[in-house]
């Protein structure tokens, strides 16, 4: 009797584990707005520091999202959510997409979209339980949705 009860609170300990771990995928979800009317988790985005600036540039024929390469080091920064800064200063317009590539068909993967106009400016919000549970790795790619051929690049997470 007494193995099959600590069986039973063993069981209900690793249930109530699992289920904190579906939680946190679901901690807030990207959300994608204006500086002063979007926010994220309950914080305003105004309140946040911008963890990186990407823009989408024309260099000649080539249309590019810059910087190639994003590092956010986890480390040395709060626990508070990232926030993105996407600007377009190509003269037509593009997509942002930011995604985890190898698991993008995941209900719980993080997926930003947003299509900018030329010259315009959104910011994304995300919370960090979404990207520490939600991404296989530390890597999300981010690329223009509506032209597949232009070229992408990589938010590097040190966690």
């Amino acid at each position: 009797m007494g193995k099959t009860m600590l069986g039973v609170f063993f069981g209900l300990v690793m249930v109530v584990a699992g289920a904190s771990a579906a939680f946190a995928h679901q901690a807030g979800g990207v959300e994608v707005g204006d500086l002063e009317t979007g926010s994220v988790v309950g914080q305003s985005f105004k309140e946040l520091d911008v963890d990186a600036e990407l823009y989408a540039l024309e260099l000649g024929s080539i249309k590019t999202w810059y910087p190639p390469v994003t590092v956010i080091d986890f480390k040395v920064r709060p626990g508070r959510p990232v926030l993105l800064k996407v600007t377009n200063n190509s003269s037509t317009e593009h997509g942002f997409w930011l995604t985890d590539n190898t698991t993008q068909a995941a209900p719980t993967v993080v997926n930003a979209k947003v299509v900018l106009k030329p010259g315009e400016t959104k910011f994304i919000g995300i919370p960090t339980s979404d990207l520490f549970y939600a991404t296989q790795g530390n890597t999300l790619k981010y690329r223009c949705h509506l032209h597949p051929a232009h070229v992408g690049g990589t938010l590097l997470m040190i966690k």
